[in-house]
């Protein structure tokens, strides 16, 4: 691979993962924590990013022969986490009066929505991964794979400026506003992990698809 292709791979990858259209997704998961704590998420999911991308590139083809998994499988049960996501966006719902303080700060401890699912599947989704996965074995030399982390890297960092930069945008949408975005971006998510689904099936039982 000569430098041009790894100008492409960059913008292709970035294309992929699309950070932009996770931006308001990212606010509406984030509309109720401090700003410290949005920064954090930020920068979790970032990094979370950059190691599922790194896995893919060093790991991703032996895992998936070792047990025996493709991706249309791992399409599917992206999916199914999305669509379970844009099912709690679109309801809006808000158990905060069930939980006391000390309960909500150990979930949100626990079960961070910087891994799942902004960056597993939103960001750093099959799609991603395949493309991680497919350029990795184009050239095995030290070169290669070191300027492919170049791009790992490149792309983690356009991810969290967009996502530290994403926050202003609440204070002049509003509380009225966020949960318009979040009902709609819940309705798109919901679509999305249809697609995802059906993708997946469709790819796991060509004859479907052909009827």
């Amino acid at each position: 691979m000569n430098w041009n292709e790894y100008v492409q791979l960059l913008a292709g990858l970035v294309s992929v993962v699309n950070p932009i259209s996770a931006m308001p997704i990212f606010l509406s998961l984030t509309a109720r924590k401090q700003p410290v704590e949005r920064r954090q998420t930020a920068m979790t999911t970032a990094f979370a990013v950059a190691m599922v991308l790194f896995t893919s590139l060093l790991a991703g083809e032996p895992i998936h022969n070792f047990f025996g998994i493709g991706l249309p499988a791992f399409r599917v049960a992206g999916g199914l986490l999305l669509l379970l996501m844009g099912i709690s966006m679109l309801r809006v719902s808000d158990d905060r009066s069930r939980h006391t303080p000390e309960e909500d700060a150990e979930s949100h401890e626990k079960s961070s929505v910087a891994v799942v699912p902004l960056a597993i599947p939103l960001l750093a989704g099959p799609g991603a991964i395949s493309t991680t996965i497919v350029y990795a074995h184009r050239d095995l030399s030290l070169a290669h794979y070191l300027l492919f982390s170049g791009v790992i890297v490149s792309i983690s960092l356009i991810v969290l400026l967009i996502l530290l930069l994403a926050p202003r945008i609440i204070a002049i949408m509003g509380q009225t506003g966020m949960n318009v975005v979040t009902r709609v971006m819940g309705l798109l998510l919901t679509s999305t992990a249809v697609e995802f689904i059906a993708g997946g099936i469709s790819e796991l039982f060509p004859i479907l698809a052909a009827g």
